[in-house]
């Protein structure tokens, strides 16, 4: 709590303290390398489903991609602005998994490591006194949570219903999928 003292504003300890720029820019750019690999690889997810007939599921991927794209942008206006240089490097190759369940197992270890990181990231980001990239990572679990939570779903299906979970999907319409 800031208070007046002889025309004074007084501050809590490390409440003055300037932003590292350099650090919130470093974090940043690893994220856009996190959301580009993971956007590579939930597209080749995508396309694949697609072509299994598994309309639902691809579909599911696709907007995710899609969502994922949107993260890249968000974080490269914000280094942008931080006045840094975006990195538009994927962290990582698209792994040649050929089978759903697979692909949802390891989507929701990438969307459940990324809300780690990110956590981790808003925490160091309020600790270097830059509130704007903490609220922006924040906003990114919160996304990556919720694209675990769809994740999981699918696969609890897939073990619940077993095959017959998928097989309902080829034979559905396109219409019909969404």
């Amino acid at each position: 709590m800031a208070r007046h003292r002889g025309g004074r504003l007084s501050l809590p300890p490390g409440a003055g303290q300037i932003m590292d720029r350099t650090k919130s820019i470093e974090l940043l750019n690893q994220a856009v390398g996190d959301e580009l690999q993971a956007l590579h690889q939930y597209m080749y997810f995508h396309f694949l489903l697609d072509d299994m007939g598994l309309a639902k599921l691809a579909g599911l991927f696709k907007q995710t991609a899609i969502e994922e794209m949107q993260h890249v942008e968000l974080l490269a206006e914000r280094i942008l602005f931080l006045r840094g240089d975006v990195e538009l490097n994927s962290s990582g190759p698209v792994n040649k998994v050929q089978e759903p369940e697979a692909m949802l197992n390891m989507a929701v270890g990438m969307e459940k490591q990324s809300a780690i990181d990110y956590n981790q990231a808003a925490k160091v980001c309020g600790e270097n006194a830059d509130s704007a990239t903490k609220q922006i990572f924040e906003g990114l679990v919160a996304d990556e949570e919720r694209h675990f939570d769809q994740y999981d779903t699918e696969l609890e299906n897939i073990r619940r219903y077993g095959a017959s979970y998928l097989a309902l999907q080829s034979m559905q319409g396109p219409s019909e999928a969404n």
